[in-house]
């Protein structure tokens, strides 16, 4: 025994070398200091270096410190920093090594570490801008190793100063101190900066006429907002158009001159004690809304002030939904600035964030009350980054522009997410998470380039062991979208020396991304149908080949019979699908244009169970609008036999939510189906209409006949409750409920078959909160396994990484 005590002592003193090479996210995040001051205390010898293939280490020592050394790279890395892989092998000791240092970054091959995300400034940098004794005080771009922008200012790999935006900018004394040190936070943050020698904000006109510079700058611009001024405000990834939410007139000129007259603003607030004066909601919503990544997050509004003239003010200010769980250091009153109803009209949520940019932390704090933030665009176009395009395309929106002279080189919108079940969703997938990298366990034979979807496009790269989901681009509409696809495709291609040797993109031709891959000279180009990519985009987050029952409900896809789908039951592996069930099709009257006057897709539905004489004798306030001409002219297109047919449940609930009276034209995406969602919700939110009896007095039922779901069915029940009595707004929201109910238990029913198969919910239907989360539990309670989609979005923003899935696990091609 003794012996052996002694023998393990003697190996402990005996000296080894590692070299430890890590792949993941370990540029730009602070992971050479990291290393560096975790060798000095544990007395280790060696160097780290970073370059284009990730971090290379090589460290020499005792084996117990060699051990906790290992041990903390793996559990305790830079707050930024994601360690995909780690390989150890051992050295022969060298008896000169002596002290640790740094090796300056190199590029080398095809890079293979992934590119950080920009991240929220950090609380060390927040409280260094409102301490007057700091050289950072009150400067809108402090930064350092642990926050601040990355993938929006990189230019090539590895991520060092000459490669990114702020090549231009020499630092002084006092930071160059700072970077070179490796004891400091900010060593090697390429962004660092001061007052002395870094980036400046100018306040500006419309017409780029310079006003003043610096302090002035952001004093100006703060003056404006609070006048009831609209700005164009640069901040990381583009351009914020920004006013005061509180105030009716501003929005209101802001929606006539953005013509965006009833799409959601997102709504920027100081703290989170700001924030718990507008919304309400879960433990797990507060962190997401306080994160790194701070998105743009879906909560629950607080019910408005009760305009009796007798409410009790004091108890109805401090009053708390008891569904809200705010973190302990924050209490909860009602702001005395109420936001403008014209915010996010007709809806119980609202898109809230909070400061990611000393700039904005600044602006805040000088308004004093919230802002509309919202992408600074023309609809269908990416987010602008420049002044220049500003005053060209929105100088009839924008009063003034508060500009700064650090270029935007990778333009990236906002995040917008929400949490169903307490599990996060993405919706939009930008600023904060992406570019997002998963990592393969096995090497990808091919470099892969999948090109996404028409809408809400997003691009996916697979090379070695990487998946690359592209940051959000956007509706393919327009030349500058277009334009901005290819940049996007460029700067990954850039980065990473990417060469696709194969290309994979949306079944559908005319797609942008279709016809653009299939005028390349790349000899493997394949394509996947669009809700099948949708189920693969959810197997590859779970990294799942197996059989899976996927319900994909979206808007529109082509299908294999050249009909547009949209409400598909799937049994897929990664190889091949089965379309098991699917809603029963009917007629786009008119096509497109019934997407855009949905009482045709109600038209359409109601003539496959009445006659048309029968339908005026409904008298449903939806065909108010049509004259008898067009109601008849409409009437003679339906049967048409080349008229395009959908199995879409987007288009069901368009057709629902027009039966209802919640729209008459569809002016945003989705809206159809958040309408119909509020509606429901204020079934469950008054508690005056919590009467089971009433509740239980209206249910819907789907037949299946064969493999059809019979929306036509589902709608003449629809019509029967609509008809038989007034309809109140207490009758709306018990319809809307029941409707929604309806599709949770029509693909809960298909489910019971599968209880040995991963059941995939996924396409942007699946948004819908109420419905997504009644679906779940009731899959979970009759037994059935989820697969959830994590930060990938189960939107057409996530399509292209299900393409990406397909083609690494198989090789056929056209």
């Amino acid at each position: 025994m003794t012996v052996s005590v002694t023998n393990n002592k003697a190996k402990n003193l005996t000296k080894s070398r590692l070299c430890i090479k890590i792949t993941g996210i370990v540029q730009g995040v602070g992971f050479r200091p990291f290393v560096y001051r975790l060798a000095h205390e544990l007395n280790l010898t060696g160097n780290v270096l970073n370059n284009s293939q990730g971090v290379t280490i090589e460290v020499q020592g005792h084996a117990v410190a060699l051990a906790k050394f290992e041990s903390s790279l793996r559990d305790q890395p830079p707050p930024l920093a994601r360690i995909d892989s780690v390989n150890v092998n051992p050295l022969p000791t060298i008896d000169a090594c002596s002290v640790f240092g740094i090796i300056h970054s190199e590029n080398v091959s095809q890079a293979v570490v992934a590119v950080s995300p920009d991240k929220c400034t950090c609380s060390d940098c927040f409280d260094e801008i409102n301490d007057a004794n700091n050289r950072h005080f009150r400067y809108p771009f402090t930064n350092c190793t642990n926050c601040g922008p990355r993938y929006s200012l990189i230019n090539a790999l590895p991520y060092d100063r000459p490669n990114t935006a702020m090549a231009n900018f020499a630092m002084c004394p006092d930071c160059e101190q700072a970077y070179l040190d490796p004891m400091d936070r900010r060593y090697h943050a390429q962004p660092v900066s001061c007052p002395n020698c870094g980036p400046q904000l100018s306040f500006k006109r419309a017409d780029l006429t310079v006003l003043s510079y610096k302090e002035s700058a952001l004093e100006d611009a703060i003056s404006a907002l609070v006048d009831g001024k609209i700005l164009a405000v640069k901040g990381i990834g583009g351009f914020h158009l920004v006013c005061d939410a509180t105030n009716d007139m501003s929005v209101e000129r802001l929606r006539q001159r953005k013509s965006r007259p009833a799409k959601p603003f997102a709504v920027m607030v100081e703290t989170i004690e700001a924030a718990a004066k507008l919304v309400s909601g879960s433990q797990a919503e507060w962190a997401i809304l306080s994160s790194a990544e701070r998105p743009i997050t879906l909560m629950r509004k607080l019910a408005p002030l009760s305009p009796e003239p007798h409410t009790n003010t004091e108890a109805n200010a401090k009053a708390v939904p008891s569904s809200n769980s705010l973190p302990d250091h924050v209490s909860q009153t009602r702001s005395t600035l109420e936001l403008s109803d014209l915010v996010a009209p007709e809806i119980d949520r609202l898109g809230i964030f909070l400061p990611y940019t000393p700039l904005h932390q600044l602006l805040l704090s000088g308004v004093k009350r919230p802002l509309v933030m919202t992408s600074a665009n023309l609809a269908g176009e990416p987010i602008i980054t420049d002044s220049q395009t500003i005053n060209t395309k929105l100088v009839h929106v924008v009063d003034n522009i508060l500009d700064h002279d650090r270029p935007i080189l990778n333009s990236c919108d906002d995040s917008v997410v929400q949490l169903i079940n307490d599990k996060l969703q993405v919706l939009r997938l930008a600023r904060g998470y992406a570019p997002l990298c998963l990592y393969s366990e096995a090497p990808l034979t091919n470099s892969i380039l999948a090109l996404g979807a028409q809408q809400k496009n997003s691009v996916s790269f697979g090379f070695e062991h990487n998946l690359f989901l592209s940051p959000h681009i956007g509706d393919l509409v327009s030349i500058e979208a277009e334009e901005y696809f290819h940049h996007t495709l460029n700067t990954f291609s850039r980065l990473y020396e990417f060469s696709a040797s194969r290309l994979v993109h949306d079944s559908h031709p005319d797609y942008t991304t279709s016809r653009w891959a299939l005028s390349q000279s790349v000899p493997n180009i394949s394509s996947v149908q669009h809700h099948y990519a949708h189920v693969l985009s959810v197997m590859a987050v779970n990294k799942v080949t197996t059989p899976v029952l996927g319900f994909s409900f979206d808007g529109t896809g082509l299908g294999d019979d050249n009909a547009l789908w949209g409400g598909e039951a799937l049994y897929c592996d990664v190889s091949q699908y089965q379309r098991i069930a699917h809603l029963k099709p009917f007629t786009l009257i008119g096509g497109e244009q019934a997407i855009k006057q949905p009482v045709r897709l109600l038209l359409a539905i109601l003539l496959e169970k009445y006659s048309p004489q029968e339908i005026k004798d409904l008298n449903l306030p939806a065909f108010n609008a049509l004259s008898p001409i067009m109601f008849n002219n409409l009437v003679k297109l339906w049967p048409a036999g080349n008229a395009i047919k959908t199995s879409s449940i987007g288009r069901l609930f368009d057709a629902v939510a027009v039966a209802l009276g919640l729209i008459s034209e569809t002016q945003y995406e989705g809206q159809a189906g958040i309408l119909i969602e509020t509606a429901a919700n204020s079934i469950n939110n008054d508690i005056e209409m919590k009467n089971i009896d009433d509740m239980q007095s209206i249910q819907f039922h789907i037949q299946q006949i064969d493999s059809q779901w019979d929306g036509s069915e589902l709608l003449r029940q629809i019509i029967e409750k609509i008809t038989e009595a007034p309809l109140s707004q207490k009758r709306i929201g018990l319809i809307a409920k029941a409707f929604m109910d309806a599709l949770s238990d029509m693909l809960c029913q298909c489910a019971k078959d599968y209880l040995e198969t991963p059941i995939v919910l996924c396409g942007g239907v699946f948004q819908n909160r109420y419905l997504l989360e009644r679906s779940e539990k009731q899959l979970i309670a009759q037994g059935n396994q989820l697969l959830f989609s994590d930060k990938v979005p189960i939107n057409d923003a996530g399509i292209a990484l299900g393409q990406l899935w397909h083609a690494m696990h198989n090789n056929n091609h056209v």
